[in-house]
């Protein structure tokens, strides 16, 4: 009998509720808010789904994410392993090459003054750097959580791991995606703020016609002067362009289906496990995941403005030819807030179609984060 209640106590004593605090309680809760935005709103819902269920699963059993040096047999826990690709810059580089196979940069090609565009909207990452030094983070940390102004999880996650700021990534990562997610909810309300109504009226001109080799000399020029200029930015800008390569060459079909549809969803299918893993209730329950949540949402804030307040100056310049609202596109979540810059336009006059112009923006923002990126790097002479 005292085998049998031996037994029955150190099956009890192995469940979960002997072993979890109130922070993974909590975090459970949050996992749970998270799934359903995914799932019952549809916000984001690849990215939120496996990032909720890996935030889920490290708060249920901690040991899932045990590092390699800390088990007592050498083996470390399963989102481990997949975390490893996260701080390897692996992950994030793949998803590089699937969103290159699966954009068309005509937009871009068509009208070049969309890097302007995408430049503008990079503000948010400089403001957020100098709010996030002035909040007592170091260097290499504030431009880590600063990068978020992109709208870019894969340069987020890319750019903390080669900063060494793997103790803020699992926060960086969640603030990036959660805010990638909520474009359509952030972004309108600053659009409108800043322009009038007769600005989100504009239509602009159908873009020309790009022919098959300017797609094709597109991404080999691009990899070629940016990665001279900032070679740091090889292994983002380089995947991109790569996988773009795939899609306008017409020559690798099997390459370019599997860079954009299989090898993509797998990528995003660790990736986001992983990252949502990060999220144990000791590394993520801290007053630098408040601030980074902050600095996150001030950063694509201005980001945003910075790209509409640009298309304002290019509608004067160009006698009211720019639509200012294509210019909050320039931010690197695509193709949302593309979408977004569609939507608002329409609201305005429903004949207005502005997505095809919007997307020139969204391509140079996706190019412009992957350079500021490299810029830091380059400041703080990380290599790759």
């Amino acid at each position: 009998m005292d085998y049998v209640l031996d037994t029955m106590g150190n099956l009890l004593h192995q469940t979960a509720f002997f072993n979890l605090t109130w922070g993974n309680y909590l975090m459970v809760v949050v996992a749970l808010i998270f799934l359903y935005l995914a799932v019952k709103k549809e916000y984001e819902p690849l990215l939120l789904v496996p990032i909720s269920f890996g935030m889920l699963l490290v708060n249920l059993y901690p040991d899932i994410m045990l590092s390699i040096e800390d088990s007592s047999n050498g083996v470390g826990g399963l989102l481990h392993y997949f975390y490893l690709m996260d701080e390897w810059s692996i992950l994030p580089s793949l998803i590089f090459l699937g969103v290159g196979a699966m954009t068309d940069f005509g937009p871009l090609i068509a009208n070049p003054r969309s890097f302007l565009l995408g430049a503008a909207a990079q503000l948010g990452i400089f403001v957020a750097y100098l709010l996030a030094i002035l909040l007592g983070f170091n260097d290499k940390a504030a431009a880590a959580v600063s990068i978020i102004g992109g709208a870019d999880g894969p340069t987020s996650i890319f750019l903390a791991g080669k900063l060494g700021q793997t103790a803020l990534m699992g926060p960086i990562a969640v603030a990036a995606y959660s805010y990638m997610s909520l474009v359509p909810i952030i972004q309108p309300p600053i659009m409108k703020l800043f322009t009038t109504k007769e600005e989100r009226e504009i239509k602009m001109g159908q873009l020309r016609p790009v022919s098959k080799l300017e797609k094709i000399l597109f991404p080999v020029i691009v990899t070629i002067v940016v990665v001279l200029i900032l070679p740091t930015t090889a292994p983002l800008v380089g995947m991109l362009m790569l996988g773009n390569l795939f899609k306008e060459s017409g020559v690798v079909r099997q390459l370019t289906d599997t860079a954009a549809n299989a090898l993509m969803y797998i990528v995003v299918i660790l990736l986001g496990t992983s990252v949502g893993a990060t999220t144990s209730a000791e590394a993520f329950l801290n007053t630098n995941t408040l601030k980074i949540v902050v600095l996150g949402l001030i950063a694509f804030a201005f980001g945003t403005a910075g790209g509409v307040w640009f298309g304002k100056i290019m509608c004067k310049v160009t006698g009211g030819k720019v639509n200012p609202l294509i210019g909050s596109a320039g931010v690197s979540a695509v193709p949302m807030a593309a979408r977004v810059s569609q939507k608002v336009g329409a609201e305005a006059d429903p004949t207005n179609f502005l997505l095809m112009h919007a997307m020139g923006p969204n391509v140079a923002g996706v190019i412009g984060t992957a350079v500021a990126a490299g810029t830091f790097m380059a400041i703080f002479g990380v290599g790759l």
